[in-house]
């Protein structure tokens, strides 16, 4: 349960929600995310952080570049704990 309600707190935040629907159509870099939301670079990463922190994205390192994914199985848990809850 504390841990839904941790994402729950993190998908709070418009940015990060723009991120996970950025990220539906596969992975990107960092440079790509930020300048789709129009954010400075490390406000970008900031939230690229948070959401990893809590599981829902994977990211891996290629040369200085950091491309990062949605952990679908992750995010497949989330949906169903709540779905789960709200029934």
């Amino acid at each position: 349960m504390a841990q839904a309600a941790k994402i729950n707190t993190v998908l709070s935040d418009g940015n990060r929600l723009r991120i996970l629907c950025l990220l539906k159509d596969g992975e990107r870099c960092v440079c790509e995310i930020w300048r789709h939301l129009a954010l400075p670079q490390n406000l970008a990463s900031h939230h690229l952080k948070v959401l990893s922190g809590v599981g829902l994205l994977r990211s891996k390192k290629d040369g200085l570049r950091v491309f990062y994914s949605l952990n679908k199985p992750a995010l497949r848990r989330h949906i169903t704990f709540l779905n789960g809850f709200l029934k």
